[in-house]
């Protein structure tokens, strides 16, 4: 099955594998496989093992050692890396465009014929171990998770995706191989391509990639049984760290991508904290108070959820100053609609960061694979414009007399 989405090329191979491309500017072609596979998709007895098994699938395949895997592409000057999230993993590569045969060869070899040896686990875990040891030492970066795990306590959504060290000791490779078997099937796997690649020849070369596949390997894709999200209630947690500053973060259970209102959550969060130094809270605690060095706000979205919240590290004498200034922030949006000049400006600043965005191809490539993963469509960087251009003032005001209220706000504070 092909067919031609706005400007990019779609099909699906008999093995229910999806492909998507888009033409890119430059000589470079981004491309990967995005797996639906990720923390939240993990058995209880399985925390950790999504972001384990990203990790082992570079220890070795039915056809190649671990050597052989790394210097496939670094050979040629190209780059093979991969994350895992909470709903998905993904597996990329960066290369000329003359090396895409070999990137896409690697790239399914290491997703559907890794077969985590009991050798590499072993010495793979330590490293793993160190990298969630590394993650306890940076409590602005560790607060980020736990209270994720506070907004979505006793859910999969909640887990840390490293897991913990002792847990990840205890897997051998069956366990691996069991996870992988459930999880990474052609079926639930999206291949992307962006850059100067001719789509015909990307189908050619996924067809040869996945040749050696037995009918097992393909199993029919099955409607994922996730579990279902608990009722959120908001709580105040302080811990004490006895680290130099006080780190702080609030906020609430937020929109799934597709809600109604999750674009005008996003253009609040970006008014509030975005990454410009021109964010209502960055002027209200840094510029015009000097309380803080670092706030943010963040909008973490999911398929049927999201996370809204804001991060401040403050002098622990100052907390509660700056959670009042926080709210005195989100009142103000809450109170009254945007004036017209204030909504043409924050479009006009979204939509200029947006296009620069779009100049880091990596990124677009992954978000493209993402997005049709698990939505089974695409967005151009002008039907998002348009979009965000359709948002009123009310919509946004509606949003935030929802989403910004106070005693519906979970806090945690290191002290």
């Amino acid at each position: 099955m092909k067919a031609e989405l706005s400007d990019h090329y779609i099909h699906t191979l008999p093995c229910g594998m999806r492909i998507i491309c888009a033409a890119g500017p430059t000589e470079v072609v981004y491309c990967g496989l995005a797996v639906d596979a990720g923390t939240r998709d993990e058995l209880d007895s399985e925390s950790g093992m999504a972001h384990f098994t990203e990790h082992l699938s570079f220890k070795g395949t039915r056809r190649r050692k671990a050597w052989h895997i790394i210097n496939r592409m670094e050979s040629v000057g190209g780059d093979l890396n991969a994350f895992t999230g909470k709903e998905e993993t993904v597996y990329y590569c960066t290369c000329l465009k003359q090396h895409l045969p070999r990137a896409i060869d690697v790239l399914a070899d290491i997703a559907l014929n890794s077969t985590y040896p009991q050798h590499e686990m072993d010495k793979e875990v330590e490293v793993v171990a160190s990298e969630i040891e590394s993650y306890n030492d940076s409590p602005g970066e560790l607060i980020y998770d736990e209270f994720e795990n506070l907004i979505f306590h006793g859910h999969p959504l909640g887990r840390n995706i490293l897991g913990n060290a002792e847990r990840l000791r205890q897997f051998v490779t069956d366990d691996i191989v069991q996870f992988a078997r459930r999880l990474y099937t052609p079926g639930n796997m999206v291949l992307f391509v962006y850059g100067q690649a001719d789509p015909k020849q990307v189908v050619r070369l996924a067809e040869k990639a996945l040749r050696s596949l037995v009918p097992e390997d393909c199993p029919p894709v099955l409607p994922q049984t996730r579990t279902p999200l608990p009722d959120f209630r908001p709580q105040t947690v302080e811990k004490q760290m006895d680290t130099h500053q006080a780190h702080v973060m609030m906020g609430r259970r937020a929109y799934g991508a597709s809600h109604k209102n999750h674009l005008a959550m996003f253009v609040l969060n970006h008014i509030l904290g975005g990454p410009g130094m021109n964010s209502r809270l960055s002027q209200s605690l840094r510029e015009k108070n000097g309380l803080v060095y670092t706030v943010e706000s963040t909008l973490t979205t999911y398929t049927d959820t999201g996370v809204w919240a804001v991060y401040f590290g403050c002098d622990p004498k100052k907390v509660e100053r700056c959670r009042k200034l926080v709210f005195k922030e989100l009142s103000k949006l809450a109170q009254a609609p945007l004036s017209a000049t204030a909504l043409t400006a924050v479009k006009k600043q979204i939509k200029g960061q947006i296009g620069i965005s779009y100049d880091n191809f990596e990124n677009v490539a992954i978000g493209m694979g993402k997005r049709y993963l698990h939505y089974g469509k695409t967005l151009t960087r002008q039907e998002l414009n348009n979009r965000i251009d359709s948002l009123t003032a009310q919509d946004l005001w509606l949003t935030a007399r929802e989403m910004f209220v106070p005693e519906e706000m979970t806090v945690l504070i290191y002290r």
